[in-house]
Parts: structure tokens; C-alpha cells; sequence
């Protein structure tokens, strides 16, 4: 079966934004993977998950946000995601995620006017 997932990776200032849609699952994980393993090497203080446009979201996936924001805290560096729909968001909370990261509505919240 085809998982329908797409990355869109943008900059803004000191941050890289990663939006992430469709299905964040065993089989698109290894993308968003090497993803944050290059915003991990780049200049950004700031990197900012996008789970809005998520369809779905397994304990795979959940496991590589756990990692990045891990990885994050290692290097100095803020890590924080935008809520997703409400399975995703589910999932956050039940397994306590959530309240280990930073959630907000938009990523402009994080961001300074420029």
C-alpha cells in the first residue's frame, strides 16, 4: 500500500520549518528522518515540526519526533511542533509527549517579526 506523505522543508530566519502530510508511519518515517538529520547539521537555533497537514501518525513516527526533540536538547537548540488533527494530537497526549515539547497552534507563534 502507497503512504500518501509529503515534506515541505522552508527556512525563516534562525528556524527551519518541517511540514509534514499524510501518513507519518513505518514506511514514510525514514524521510522525515533524514530530514532532521539535516537540519541537525544546519545554522537553525530553531526547528519547528508542522503536523497540520498529518492524515495519520503511528508509534514509528512518534518515536522520531521523540528523538529529534532528544537530539535537540543534546545540541542546544529549540525544538517545537505545530498541533496536528486529533489522532495526532491523541496520540501526543496519551503517551505523554506532549507535555515534554513545545506545542503551538502556528509556527508564525514562534517566530520573530521581521
Amino acid at each position: 500500500m502507497q503512504s500518501h506523505f509529503r515534506l515541505e522543508v522552508r527556512s525563516q530566519g534562525q528556524a527551519t520549518i518541517i511540514a509534514v502530510s499524510g501518513e507519518l508511519d513505518l514506511a514514510s518515517s525514514p524521510a522525515l528522518q533524514e530530514e532532521l538529520d539535516r537540519a541537525a547539521v544546519s545554522n537553525s537555533q530553531m526547528l519547528i515540526i508542522d503536523l497540520r497537514g498529518l492524515d495519520f501518525m503511528d508509534s514509528t513516527g512518534l518515536s522520531v519526533l521523540v528523538r529529534a526533540h532528544q537530539r535537540s536538547e543534546e545540541q542546544g537548540r529549540q525544538l517545537a511542533m505545530v498541533r496536528g488533527p486529533q489522532q495526532v494530537q491523541r496520540l501526543l497526549n496519551l503517551t505523554g509527549v506532549a507535555e515534554r515539547m513545545t506545542l503551538v497552534d502556528r509556527p508564525e507563534e514562534l517566530l520573530p517579526d521581521e
